[in-house]
């Protein structure tokens, strides 16, 4: 029995791609740790000057499985979906940025950003909502504004606004 047999996630997120599932695979697996390819379906030789292409794949990325269609140009990607990546350290969000922008990726404002296929994505440190949590609303509220000022969390700057009453 297969991975995805054994699974008990029920929900998998779908992406649509125009031409791009074998770039995505490469990518998305290298920039997530625990990450794997479990199945790549190519068009058959009988498909004349398309043979060998990725029409569809499956992907564990950090643990959790992905699928990947090449469903031409007739949809696109946009911000009103994202994925939402929780992070322990500065390291590990200052890694996970850096590779999903890296090529022609775009930053945005309070974690935000788009990979270089346009998909959305949240790289947010668990501190952000430890912080912002406070029982105390002065430090949250200043957490929150210091958030504002922000494309790429900070947390020491998160932080520094926090200690400050």
């Amino acid at each position: 029995m297969s991975t995805i047999e054994n699974s008990t996630q029920t929900i998998t997120p779908f992406l649509w791609f125009d031409g791009q599932v074998e770039e995505a695979v490469k990518f998305y697996t290298s920039v997530f740790k625990n990450s794997e390819v479990l199945h790549m379906n190519r068009l058959p030789a009988e498909v004349p000057g398309q043979e060998g292409k990725v029409m569809m794949a499956t992907i564990l990325l950090n643990g959790l499985e992905f699928m990947l269609l090449d469903g031409g140009p007739a949809f696109k990607f946009n911000e009103a979906i994202s994925f939402f990546v929780k992070c322990e350290t500065q390291d590990e969000v200052d890694c996970l940025w850096n590779s999903l922008i890296d090529g022609s990726g775009k930053e945005g404002q309070c974690a935000w950003l788009k990979d270089k296929f346009g998909v959305s994505w949240q790289i947010v440190p668990n501190a952000l909502g430890q912080m912002m949590g406070d029982a105390n609303p002065v430090k949250a509220r200043n957490v929150m504004n210091a958030m504002l000022k922000m494309k790429k969390i900070d947390i020491a700057g998160l932080q520094v606004a926090y200690d400050r009453e």
